[in-house]
């Protein structure tokens, strides 16, 4: 699986989870669980046509990953 598409879910300073692309200065969203962060990951990654989801903790240090395949696209036109 490649890893072209990764995104991090991380600990906002200001409270709650950011899903966030590499090198990004805003989040790609935001959440009030870590939970509800990784499952917007997933989806983000999943449309973009797969890629890694690197779960960060409180502390900041990464505490799991997961790859994740291409999306299922229920529309036939790209775009």
């Amino acid at each position: 699986m490649t890893t072209q598409n990764p995104r991090y879910v991380v600990p906002n300073s200001s409270g709650g989870w950011d899903v966030k692309a590499p090198g990004a200065t805003r989040a790609s969203s935001h959440h009030d669980t870590q939970a509800d962060a990784i499952n917007r990951g997933r989806e983000i990654i999943g449309n973009a046509g797969g890629g890694e989801l690197n779960i960060h903790g409180r502390d900041g240090s990464i505490r799991a990953k997961d790859t994740i395949p291409k999306g299922n696209d229920p529309r036939n036109s790209k775009g």
